[in-house]
């Protein structure tokens, strides 16, 4: 069985955001948001004093966003990935707020979760990512991991792995860097919403039943999940709203 994984040589990165854009048109990404980024981060060892750290899903071993899932709309394919089966989401955002590398947004045209996977949907077997393909300085390589001679499992063999770990719990991401990137603290707190262990059964009853009743539970729990808390998203924080922002424009 194949484990794919995605690693990315961030000394290559010239921030040409040539990924973004074609992540966007191929997965069709509504405006605002995006499957994957490229941060400005500081970087004292540069002449320029910062560097550029591509990114995306962290395709963790340990994935809390699979937890968080009250439908199991989210889980661990057997191919590594973490993939969202849309037909099983409700849209309540739970895997959201349980992701530390904010790297799943909700997409408002269909009321689901979306997020890298891959560019599964939209590829032929054998053919890499969207990101992956158009990278001028091919700063991102994609591959099977288990297979010895694909360019990814020697480029793990030969080269120091770096990974971007959440600060209070190590998810485990299949995401890996090469030999430098900085910094790699900047996920934010981990956390699974207290209401998503209650709301399962109330979720999974509504995608057979569609009772009014049921429909009216579920929405107090959306509503505790969806309205704004006190949660601090400060400037440490993946691509947070400024940065998304710029993203976009610069895209």
């Amino acid at each position: 069985m194949s484990r794919y994984v995605m690693v990315i040589d961030a000394t290559k990165c010239m921030n040409c955001k040539a990924c973004l854009v074609a992540c966007q048109q191929r997965n069709h990404v509504p405006l605002g948001h995006a499957r994957n980024w490229v941060r400005q981060t500081p970087d004292v060892s540069s002449p320029l004093g910062f560097a550029f750290q591509p990114g995306a899903c962290m395709h963790c071993d340990k994935p809390l966003c699979v937890d968080a899932c009250p439908t199991h709309a989210t889980y661990k394919a057997d191919d590594g990935s973490v993939v969202i089966d849309k037909s099983r989401c409700i849209g309540c955002g739970s895997c959201i707020i349980a992701c530390p590398y904010d790297a799943r947004y909700k997409d408002t045209a269909t009321g689901t979760a979306d997020k890298c996977d891959y560019c599964r949907e939209y590829s032929a077997p054998g053919e890499v990512p969207a990101c992956v393909r158009v990278c001028p300085t091919h700063c991102r390589t994609f591959g099977d991991a288990d297979n010895p001679e694909d360019p990814v499992s020697l480029l793990l063999k030969e080269n120091k792995q770096v990974h971007v770990v959440a600060k209070n719990c190590d998810t485990k991401p299949s995401l890996t860097y090469l030999n430098h990137t900085i910094p790699t603290d900047w996920p934010r707190d981990a956390e699974i919403p207290a209401t998503v262990k209650a709301m399962e059964h109330v979720a999974t009853g509504t995608r057979w039943l569609g009772g009014l009743a049921l429909f009216g539970v579920i929405g107090v729990f959306l509503k505790q999940l969806v309205l704004p808390s006190d949660r601090e998203h400060g400037p440490e924080n993946a691509h947070d709203d400024n940065s998304r922002n710029d993203q976009g424009g610069q895209a």
